[in-house]
């Protein structure tokens, strides 16, 4: 039998400051996980075709509800929690005094889940309906709907988006484009397309397809394939 008096509240922190502690646990969260492959162009004699590329991974979302409640209390909580939800989806202060705006990094913890804990986040969307007010109109019920992405903490030193959210630059393959027009563009040396082509494991550079993905890597890891 579940010990109640062990029951501990879910609970989201920044680590810029602020922490939210949910007045109620969740009744349900959803997990979604993805992953880029490129798929060459149909080999002529094949029915299936060539097996797909594996581009990378995106990064583990976590889709939840929040329920706000100040009903039967004189506390402002509801206000406080949904102002501090908010804010947590603009760039921190010092990221912006760096000239690099960046979200603040939210660790979602309940418990000793192993499905969140060791695990950063920021907070890709929030979607709040207020359900009940007092006579002067001021929010006393609601229900936030809230999406968190995973941050990478995987990124190598060499990579000089280290510590940013987004681990790689992508592109997506328009038609016209070659290996060589997109490192001309990403690196000002067309020669550099081999890097682009061993990094992406692509076979054939001259056969792209149109909506494809592919990861950018740094001018110095495309060099290592000149």
């Amino acid at each position: 039998m579940l010990d109640m008096a062990k029951m501990v509240k879910a609970k989201l922190t920044s680590d810029s400051g602020g922490t939210l502690e949910f007045q109620f646990n969740p009744s349900e969260y959803s997990v979604k996980k993805s992953a880029s492959w490129h798929t060459p162009q149909r080999s002529m004699g094949t029915q299936a075709g060539p097996p797909p590329n594996y581009v990378g991974s995106n990064p583990q979302s976590i889709s939840l509800q929040i329920f706000l409640d100040d009903w039967e209390s004189d506390d402002d909580n509801v206000v406080g929690s949904v102002k501090l939800l908010l804010d947590w989806c603009t760039p921190t202060k010092e990221s912006i005094s760096k000239n690099a705006p960046q979200p603040p990094v939210l660790h979602f913890s309940w418990g000793s889940n192993p499905q969140l804990m060791d695990r950063k986040f920021y907070l890709e969307s929030v979607n709040v309906k207020y359900t009940m007010f007092k006579p002067d109109g001021t929010p006393v019920r609601a229900t936030a709907d809230i999406n968190l992405k995973e941050v990478p903490d995987d990124l190598g030193p060499q990579n000089p988006t280290s510590g940013s959210i987004q681990a790689r630059k992508t592109h997506v393959i328009s038609d016209g484009d070659t290996l060589q027009s997109i490192a001309t563009r990403e690196y000002d040396n067309p020669n550099l397309w081999r890097g682009l082509a061993a990094f992406n494991q692509i076979d054939d550079p001259m056969r792209l397809s149109i909506g494809s993905r592919i990861l950018i890597p740094t001018k110095e890891e495309a060099a290592e394939h000149r």
